[in-house]
């Protein structure tokens, strides 16, 4: 049955109402986060911080699973670092064994979501809970709230159209705590010299930002030379 959804989903971009085990469905949805590979996208993004003044980044996204990112501005180049790269949907569903916890429905943006409660039993895992907002009907991820040691607590906002039989999101707003967060570089040397971000949030007081990032053109799955994110 698995293998048949996922060749129904991989072909046509089409599912049925899931309407299983809470451990398959979020097995399910692992799986078909993890059929993109790599990536090539067209991107706008904009860096929101209530003591920075960030203007609207533009430039190419490029991704190759598991964790590596990097990101040519318009203007010059950034590589995202490996702890910043929960920006992508893939790192905040942990790998490895779980345990998966029902947590019910809930109405989110017009839609009745199930929610499942992550819990990675490697305690080795950057993850150390996450909460995802799932549409059955489309197996799609809407939301998530993880909790990671290294960046405190990251929520996710996840809006699909044009690339669903991907499972990648036309936008996605992340939501965290700056004052465990740092710029990657090569944003954070453009607009705040030596200090990183969880400098200023100490100073300023400041506790949320966001990071929004609109997707305009996806390349999948293309077999991306490892030597692109040296």
């Amino acid at each position: 049955m698995r293998k048949l959804w996922g060749v129904l989903l991989f072909c046509f971009g089409t599912l049925p109402v899931f309407a299983g085990d809470a451990n398959e469905l979020f097995y399910l949805l692992r799986a078909r986060v993890l059929l993109v590979k790599d990536y090539t996208a067209d991107v706008k993004m904009k860096i929101n911080v209530t003591y920075m003044r960030v203007p609207q980044l533009s430039g190419t996204l490029y991704f190759k699973s598991p964790d590596k990112m990097r990101l040519e501005r318009h203007g010059g180049l950034s590589i995202f670092p490996k702890k910043n790269t929960n920006l992508t949907l893939g790192n905040l569903i942990p790998d490895g064994k779980v345990i998966v916890l029902d947590m019910g429905y809930a109405e989110k943006a017009g839609k009745k979501l199930r929610i499942l409660k992550i819990v990675p039993e490697d305690d080795q895992s950057n993850i150390v809970i996450t909460k995802l907002w799932v549409d059955e009907a489309n197996l799609l991820i809407l939301h998530t709230e993880s909790t990671t040691r290294n960046d405190g607590t990251v929520t996710m906002d996840l809006e699909f159209g044009n690339y669903i039989p991907y499972a990648l999101p036309d936008k996605v707003t992340i939501f965290m705590d700056v004052k465990d967060y740092k710029l990657p570089n090569g944003l954070a040397m453009d607009y705040n010299d030596e200090l990183d971000i969880a400098e200023k949030a100490k100073k300023e007081k400041a506790t949320k930002g966001t990071i929004q990032i609109t997707y305009l053109k996806y390349t999948i799955n293309t077999g991306l030379d490892d030597d692109l994110f040296k």
